[in-house]
């Protein structure tokens, strides 16, 4: 995923998170707002009860790669925050992959 399609400041993740539109599943919690710029952004964050620092940077390449495949950004019409659970750690990738297009087109419905 291309540095574009991030979001990493912290003020943009506290104006989404201030926004309060969550969506909640086993994997993770996602929340949600309509885009303002051109393109669809992503936020990933990863707390550290998740594990150390490589397993933390494997999730969220792990995540940018799924987001990745899934998403055209240009069409997406949110911006989305996603926080990964301690749940993510005991699924492989490929039911993590799907739970996570689920939750984004549980997004898009709202």
């Amino acid at each position: 995923m291309k540095k574009a399609f991030r979001i990493k400041k912290n003020e943009e993740f506290s104006k989404l998170i201030a926004q309060k539109h969550s969506f909640a599943f086993n994997e993770y919690i996602i929340y949600a707002a309509k885009r303002k710029e051109d393109k669809a952004r992503f936020g990933i964050s990863v707390s550290k009860k998740i594990g150390k620092a490589y397993v933390r940077n494997k999730v969220k390449r792990q995540l940018r790669m799924m987001i990745q495949e899934e998403i055209d950004f240009y069409e997406y019409e949110y911006d989305i925050i996603v926080i990964v659970r301690q749940k993510y750690l005991e699924n492989d990738y490929l039911t993590n992959k799907k739970s996570l297009a689920k939750a984004l087109k549980k997004v898009t419905i709202i």
